[in-house]
């Protein structure tokens, strides 16, 4: 059977706006690593010095943004893999070697991404994982949610043992930590690009990708939730489980308010101590799963309001083409901040107006390309050499009439 991609017919709105939110939660995320050495300041615990103003916005982050979007982005992967099967699967496709080599293609994009433009590249994790998903495909749903809690214990219960850290061994690491964050500032404003990257793969590169079965507890269980979302059907009709999505939402804004309060005073420094960056961690990550389930809700009701349906389409159109926008964050960011000598000089603020501005753009510029093609380039790409052919890319139009490029040819 000839393999072709997902038509445009069959996307879910609500998938692609949700999509969108996440990646502009993101963007928000990455942008401090982008113009500081977080990655050695996390890696060594170091404090971060930071004016009254940017001190509130991080406390804004911690407890609105920080860890609540790459788990929808990760819930959006595990129902994406199960709508990828499914489809494939009523088109005849072989579809553990379709969901494989699409794997595939992921993680070289990833690697590349990660190798040659930055540290924080989520996809060759994705792609690595994503593996695994095989495993349940088909599987019922209480071996699903059994996985899912199963590894979110394992993976907090991992995270917690920070806090048995000897202080000593922490402040010694720390002491290290203050040279080696002065030597990260100087290679990322002085050296050439060859330096840059001869450091990064000696320093940044073997510690993301020895840390990736660490990470994967954190993953996995966001995409069986996923997972198990698809094969429940909310999303692909959502009138018929309205009521459900509504008890999402109320059960995740409820649980999300004593973790919202916890994670406050922590991050305030109630909870003061040698392991307070460690607490903080795990407090913050917690407060990310409900939150990142009443975030999505709260958007799949607005979506059914006509008032909120024309902001919210904008943000579907970035959903839509993710993976070039994603990447696109990345060049763009960089490009501004290693060419205007911006490493290590601008503050949250202003790097949270620059991170706003540069959504902003994409979204229109998103809304711009999807009415000339059907695909953003990356998606274009990743699904050209997943089928092994072709995809139609330009929107062809014959008398008011839109025309796939293989029609055009055929006439």
């Amino acid at each position: 059977m000839e393999a072709t991609a997902t038509s445009q017919n069959e996307r879910l709105v609500s998938l692609d706006s949700i999509r969108g939110f996440a990646l502009l939660g993101i963007f928000l995320v990455n942008m401090p690593a982008f113009h500081s050495p977080d990655f050695i300041r996390q890696l060594y615990t170091l404090p971060e010095h930071l004016s009254p103003l940017d001190q509130r916005i991080r406390l804004f982050f911690d407890l609105f943004i920080q860890t609540k979007f790459y788990t929808i982005f990760s819930f959006l992967f595990g129902l994406g893999f199960y709508i990828f099967m499914h489809r494939a699967e009523k088109r005849g496709h072989n579809i553990y070697k379709l969901f494989s080599r699409r794997l595939c293609i992921l993680f070289v994009i990833g690697l590349i991404h990660l190798v040659f433009l930055w540290f924080g590249d989520i996809l060759h994790l994705y792609a690595l994982t994503g593996f695994l998903l095989l495993l349940f495909y088909k599987r019922s749903n209480a071996v699903i949610l059994g996985w899912a809690f199963g590894l979110l214990i394992l993976y907090y219960g991992l995270l917690s043992l920070q806090l048995l850290i000897d202080p000593a061994s922490l402040l010694a690491s720390q002491t290290i930590g203050a040279e080696k964050l002065a030597e990260a500032v100087r290679i990322y404003q002085d050296a050439s690009y060859t330096e840059w990257l001869a450091y990064r793969i000696n320093t940044e590169i073997p510690y993301i990708l020895d840390s990736i079965l660490l990470q994967i507890p954190a993953i996995l269980p966001l995409f069986l939730f996923g997972l198990y979302a698809g094969q429940c059907g909310i999303f692909q009709d959502l009138a018929r489980n309205r009521i459900v999505v509504k008890r999402v939402w109320m059960v995740s804004f409820l649980l999300s308010i004593p973790l919202t309060i916890w994670a406050a005073l922590v991050h305030t420094g109630s909870f003061s101590g040698t392991t307070q960056p460690f607490l903080q961690d795990v407090v913050i990550g917690l407060n990310g799963l409900p939150l990142c389930f009443f975030y999505m809700s709260s958007l799949v009701l607005l979506l059914d309001k006509k008032h909120w349906q024309k902001w919210l389409r904008l943000l579907s159109f970035t959903g839509q083409m993710a993976l070039t926008n994603y990447l696109l964050q990345t060049i763009l960011s960089l490009s501004i901040i290693f060419g205007f000598g911006l490493f290590n000089r601008m503050s949250l603020a202003t790097s949270l107006l620059l991170c706003l501005v540069l959504y902003v753009g994409q979204a229109y510029f998103s809304s711009f390309w999807l009415k000339r093609y059907y695909f953003g380039p990356a998606e274009w790409l990743w699904r050209t050499l997943t089928y092994g052919r072709m995809q139609s890319f330009r929107r062809l139009y014959v008398l008011g009439e839109e025309k796939t490029e293989q029609e055009q040819r055929l006439n």
